[in-house]
């Protein structure tokens, strides 16, 4: 059984795993924000595509993610109502859940329309979040950067190509 040093030696290891601190800082930054956004479910495989197509550490954007879910969920009212302010829908009234709470038969009359009112809360939503999350990424990148290179541990596991010099062998002629 590993002891619960040698996991923190293991996953430090894994997050900071051939990356710079640029790099790293970016990375978490972008984990957090994406793992904010106000649609439970899609931040997981998000940051996966995400770190697939930029060739970002994994592990740390998925441990960045999961960080923020608790953001994630607080988050949720707060951008459907700044949503609503900054993107009104014409005609949008607000959804009544108490009404749905007790009569399950009155969601299935009115799925059409909730379906729609829901839908249009999760594009506001969508909306508050975009707007708030790219000023995010580019003012946390660089702080986060900074307070990385001063974590011995990670500024000395820059990437570094090492020189190598070939010399060719002597033939004894």
């Amino acid at each position: 059984m590993q002891t619960l040093e040698t996991i923190k030696q293991k996953s430090a290891a894994y997050l900071r795993q051939g990356i710079t601190p640029r790099r790293l800082a970016l990375t978490l930054v972008l984990g957090f924000v994406v793992g904010c956004i106000p649609l439970v479910g899609l931040p997981t495989a998000l940051c996966a595509v995400i770190a697939l197509t930029f060739r970002l550490n994994q592990p740390a954007i998925q441990a960045a993610n999961y960080i923020a879910m608790p953001f994630q969920v607080g988050l949720i009212v707060p951008l459907v109502e700044l949503g609503r302010k900054l993107l009104p829908i014409a005609g949008g009234r607000r959804l009544d859940v108490a009404a749905l709470i007790h009569s399950p038969v009155q969601l299935l009359a009115h799925s059409p329309r909730i379906a729609l009112q829901i839908g249009g809360m999760a594009g506001q939503a969508l909306f508050a979040w975009l707007l708030l999350a790219v000023p995010v990424v580019i003012v946390a990148t660089p702080a986060l950067a900074a307070l990385l290179r001063r974590v011995p541990a990670v500024a000395n596991r820059r990437i570094q190509t090492p020189l190598v010099v070939h010399v060719p062998a002597e033939s004894g002629d």
